[in-house]
Formats: C-alpha cells, structure tokens, sequence
C-alpha cells in the first residue's frame, strides 16, 4: 500500500486558484507552466537583432544582380514585417584587406585620398534605411590600409579614418551611423578607444555609441574590471561587445558590474553554421539565449546574404540567403531567414524584455517577453530538446493589451505560417508549444511571409565571356567595382587606361594592408567551379615593374583565414620572363610549384601585352601576344574559375593594369562584348 502524499497546499494559492476559477479565467493544470506578465515590470532596453554585411566581401554578387531580383533579395531582408525584417544591420568599415571572404576597397587607400562611393558598404546600408528608415546602423573594421599609423591600427591614424568614413556616410548618402567598433577580434587596447572617443566627440560625433571590443576568445571578459577604477575608459565605452556570447557568456559578476555602470552587453558576431531548420531554431535559441545567459540586448549575426562564389569560405552558412548567381537572377531564402523573422516582425529597437517573464521552459526550450512603449508585448518561443508538448499558462496585467493574439509557428516541415488567433479571458490565455517549434505571440498585427514569384532559375555562367570595361560610362555610379569579380587580396578597380583608350581593370593596392587574415599576393577570380577545358586571356600592362598573370581552374581560395588558392597561374614578369604555376594550400605555401617557364621575346614592360592560358584535359598551354612559349602536363586540377593576379614584395604589393578579359571554350570565336542589363541599375546616382 501507497504511502498517502500529505504534501500541503498553501491556504493562501488555494484562495488565490478558487477566486481565479470564480472570476472565469483559466486555471493551470498542475504541469502547465505559469507565466505572470506586468506591464510595469521594467527590463533592459532591447536593441536588435540583425547581421553583418562584411567580415569579408560577403555581398559583393549582390550588387551585381538585375532587377527586380536584386530589390526582391533586399526587400526579403529589410522591409518590415515581410521577410527577415531585420532590425540592426552592422557592416564592416573596408579596409582594402581580406576579413575572411575576400577583400572590399577603402575609402582612402592612401592618407590623402578621399573617396566615399568605393564599394557597396554605402549602398546597402541606404537600401536598408530605404525600406526600414528604424533600423540602426553599426560598424567596425576588420583592418585597414597599411599606411594608418606607419603600420600601427590602434593609432590616431586609425581614429581619424573611422570619422572620416563616418562624416562621408552622412555627407555623401545621408545616414546616421548608430554605432562603431574598435576593431573586429584582434585584442583589446584601452587607449585606443579613449583616442576614438574623444575623436568622435572633437568632430560632432557624439551620437555614435562606441562599443569594445568585439572578440571571441574565452578571456574576452577580464578588461572590463578595468572600467571600475578608469572614469575616462568607463566614458569612452557605450557598450560592452563580444562574440558568440551564446557558447561563452558573461559571468555573473561581470553582469553585475556592467549592470552598476549603466552598460549594455552586445553580441555583434552570434555564428550559427548549421543547416536547414536546425539553423533557424538555433538562431531563434542563440538570440534567446543570448539574454538569458548573458543579459545582452543586441545580437548580430555574420552574416547577412551569401553572395560570394561557392569555391569560398562558408559558401552559405549561416547566412539568410542566397544570392550567388547575378547573371540569372536566381536567388534563394534559408530556413534560418525566417528566425529573424521570428523576431523582426514582431519587436522593435526601443522596445524593451519585460522582467520576471524571460527564461526556460520546463519541458524543454526558452522563451523572452518584450513590451512595447506603449501596451503592445510579444513573446517569441523556442523548443529545442522538448520530448513533449507543454502548456503555458499567461497572466496578462498591469496596464498590457487586452487584445488578441497573433500566433506565427516554424518548424522542419513549415516555417513562419500563422496558427489559429488567441483571445485572452478576463486577463489570462494559454497556449500549447508542440517540440522542435519556434512561436511569435504577439498582440501586433500585420505580420507576414513574404515571397515573390517566378525566382529566375539557376543558370551556368554564361560563355563566351567578353569584358572590355567600356559600358561602365561612370565608374563611380557602380562603386568602381566590375560586375562578378570577387577580390580575394588587393583591390581591383574600373580605371581609366593611361593612354586614354577606354577603361580597364586596375589592382591599387601597392602596399600590404594590415590585413585581419594572412594574405596571398593579389587576385580577383570570377566564372564557374565546374569549367574544364577553356581559354582565359587578358591584356595586361605593368605599371612599375613585378608580374602579374592570368589564373585558371581555381577551385578553392583559402579557409576564411589564409587565403592561399587551389589553382594554376601563369606570371609575366617586366623583364619578360613567363612562369607556370600550380598555387598549392599548406604552410608557408608562398608562390606554389613552378610547372614551367619560358622567356617571351622583345617584351617591353610599359606595353600591353596580351596574356593567355589553354586548358584541354591535363594539357595546359601558355601563351604571350599569342605566342605559344610553354606546354605542360599536369593532373593536379582537373576543373575551376580564372582569375588575375598581382605580384607582391615583403612590404609592397605590384599594381597592374587588365583589359579585354575573354573566356571561351576551346578554339571558339572571339565573341561580341558581353551585355549586362544590370548595367541599367547602377548602385549609385550619376
């Protein structure tokens, strides 16, 4: 027999349960899990969620795209209440340097030059704040031109190139930056932020909030004691930022001081590299999670839209879309696009976490409250790990909306499809979460899941391919960037040629960046990972002496951090000497295995001279002003891109000049100029 269970039940929750029943509300079951929600509760300010465009050229198909196809990916990013809505976006301040996928163009490639259209940093940001004029803008560097500070990135150098890029964002495309970073993931240097601080406020700048100092490692956390004891470091820090927060959070006492100084926690760098609906609850776990753990009320996610060529670095993941194929028009959503939705069209910036309603559920999974400024409050729910389904059980008061609820549910077979409306009863309501689910309950309205019809499908890259640089009327207008090259190192650039014929391709970077990733010499690569057997040429001028060359079949350019390719090139050097590389992957790889060489007869250096390459199964053939000079067998790789490359020194990089770039599959006609309708859309007003 059955011990009896004389647990008691205090005579005060009994009172309490029978005037409940009473009154009509509906009562928990015992299980079900209670929620009491206050309107004069209180909570820390939530400051959004969002992504971050750079962390190397992460966007730079984008800008390639037709419409309206490039204004349907941007509007499933940024238009509210349709797709990811995002609600923050943080880009990365270029610095003619790789920052993991590639390299995207300073605005002063040398302390005296100036140019605010470089790029396509500007341009997002204004498509953004077209579509969503709340949405805040952040910023930071992942590394700068070599000549800041004689070589030194925390240096007064370093503080005057970020008010600069800041005083151009405003000047020349009328928007507000929000918030900066020091630098992204490379240490902490306290008087460096003093420095930018002061510079900021010594130039208007008082409005953009510093954050510190945005990094990844386990001790990321031990400088902030500092700020107790430094009244000029406390003033100079608005926030307290950090990466992947979700795996390595703040401590306890940390919160607690950060709390007593009035600063926020910020994750400007979640990473979520995961695939399908696992990413999306991940993110929508990371975003929660984030909170609870740690207290932070901004999370960024690296990264915003994969429009980088699959032979990169984390070709999709984690990103909301992708957008790798400009010259179809095809573009595609992720799952996780739409757990960005799961907060964007259902809380705002300045809206804020309502106390004593944020943290786990009992059956599995998290869950945060946020409050309108007014009465509006939406709950967002995520039950990853849950075994069953479980009840809550909602005690709405104290000055929040009576009004229905919205309900919006994602899981592995549907995401974001709205579920049967709740009325709340006499102040309370209930709501059943199934397992591996994510729930936006909300008293909002207007929510959606956005799409657009008939997404052009995937096409090849189109062949022959003919670039003559001719079309682009005003550099400028296009940010001075060509369509579908992606710099990997260097920068290369719609120039003008110096014998006034036209335009080309310039590589401007003539000395080493203070990169945030180790670099190969300079190269650009565009086409198809699946060509095999085709012509790339060029012309080609030396501008002050070095090589520079054509590359062929490359199909991989480095791991996000070392950017060292898988590919064949073939270098012409000012004395004419003519060299057949394989580019291999590993330590100290340097310039790779030389295949062959030759010497290429009355080669002037300050002339162009028309270089080529011909692949035909594991034949390979060079040629200079067609002029057959090497044949090669070789087996290493068998299929990949091309691309163009620049020479280097210990301190130095070569610039050099390209035009008629052509590809073409074996023996064919040289074709027409290729045609680009995206040419009708440039990214900036002429």
């Amino acid at each position: 027999m059955k011990p009896i269970n004389k647990t008691r039940i205090p005579i005060a929750l009994v009172t309490s349960l029978i005037s409940l029943a009473i009154a009509g509300f509906a009562l928990p079951a015992f299980g079900d899990q209670a929620v009491s929600l206050k309107g004069d509760a209180g909570g820390p300010r939530f400051d959004g969620v969002g992504a971050v465009s750079g962390g190397g050229a992460t966007s730079v198909l984008l800008k390639d795209y037709p419409e309206p196809q490039r204004s349907q990916v941007l509007d499933l990013l940024f238009k509210p209440k349709f797709g990811a809505s995002m609600l923050t976006l943080l880009v990365e301040v270029p610095g003619d340097c790789n920052a993991t996928q590639g390299a995207e163009p300073s605005h002063m490639h040398t302390k005296t030059d100036e140019n605010y259209y470089r790029g396509y940093e500007w341009w997002i940001m204004a498509e953004a704040k077209k579509r969503n004029p709340a949405i805040t803008l952040d910023a930071c560097a992942w590394g700068c031109p070599g000549w800041v500070g004689n070589g030194q990135f925390w240096s007064q150098d370093m503080a005057d190139y970020y008010v600069k890029w800041i005083k151009g964002l405003k000047s020349e495309h009328g928007l507000d930056l929000d918030a900066i970073g020091t630098r992204n993931e490379k240490g902490v240097n306290i008087d460096f932020v003093k420095k930018l601080k002061t510079t900021l406020n010594a130039n208007g700048l008082q409005n953009v909030k510093v954050h510190a100092f945005d990094n990844w490692q386990r001790d990321k956390w031990n400088w902030i004691p500092t700020m107790a004891t430094d009244e000029v470091l406390r003033n100079s820090v608005d926030a307290v930022s950090n990466h992947t927060i979700a795996t390595a959070p703040a401590s306890a006492e940390i919160r607690q001081l950060l709390e007593s100084m009035n600063k926020p926690i910020w994750n400007t760098e979640e990473h979520v590299y995961k695939d399908g609906f696992d990413c999306e609850i991940s993110l929508v776990q990371a975003f929660n999670e984030n909170f609870l753990k740690s207290g932070v009320t901004k999370i960024v996610n690296w990264y915003l839209v994969a429009s980088v060529y699959p032979i990169e670095s984390y070709p999709e993941q984690p990103s909301a879309m992708i957008a790798n194929s400009p010259w179809s028009g095809h573009y595609a959503t992720r799952p996780n696009l739409w757990g960005y939705a799961h907060y964007g069209q259902f809380v705002k910036v300045g809206w804020h976490y309502l106390n004593n309603a944020c943290g786990t559920l009992s059956g599995g999974g998290t869950f945060v409250t946020f409050k309108s400024p007014e009465s509006d409050y939406s709950i967002i729910a995520q039950t990853k790990g849950a075994k069953a389904p479980q009840t809550l059980v909602f005690t709405v008061s104290n000055g929040l909306s009576t009004a229905k609820l919205c309900v919006w549910r994602s899981n592995a077979a549907d995401q974001f499809i709205r579920q049967p409306d709740i009325m709340p009863s006499n102040g309370t309501f209930s709501i059943t979460l199934d397992p591996q689910c994510i729930y936006s309950i909300s008293t909002t309205t207007g929510q959606q899941k956005g799409a657009f019809p008939d997404v052009p499908a995937a096409k090849s890259f189109p062949l022959p391919y003919l670039e003559t640089f001719e079309h682009y009327a005003d550099a400028k207008s296009f940010g001075y960037l060509p369509h579908y090259t992606a710099d990997i190192v260097g920068i290369f650039e719609i120039a003008d040629r110096p014998d006034g014929n036209g335009k080309c391709l310039r590589q401007v970077i003539d000395k080493r960046a203070q990169s945030w990733a180790p670099e190969w010499m300079p190269y650009t690569i565009l086409g198809d990972q699946d060509w095999k057997d085709y012509e790339v040429s060029a012309d080609i001028l030396l501008e002050s002496g070095g090589y520079a060359g054509v590359m062929g079949r490359v199909n991989n350019v480095g791991t996000g951090y070392g950017t060292v390719p898988k590919a064949y090139y073939l270098r012409v050097s000012s004395d004419g000497n003519v060299a057949l590389f394989a580019a291999k992957q590993g330590n100290n790889a340097g310039a790779g295995t030389q295949l062959a060489a030759a010497k290429a007869d009355n080669f002037a250096p300050d002339q162009w001279h028309n270089v080529k390459l011909r692949f035909s199964g594991t034949t390979i053939t060079a040629f200079v002003d067609d002029t057959q000079l090497i044949t090669q067998q070789d087996t290493l790789y068998t299929k990949g891109m091309v691309g163009f490359l620049t020479g280097d020194a210990p301190a130095n990089r070569i610039t050099a000049l390209f035009d008629n770039i052509l590809v073409t599959p074996l023996d064919a006609a040289k074709p027409k100029p290729t045609e680009f309708p995206q040419d009708q859309n440039p990214l900036y007003k002429r």
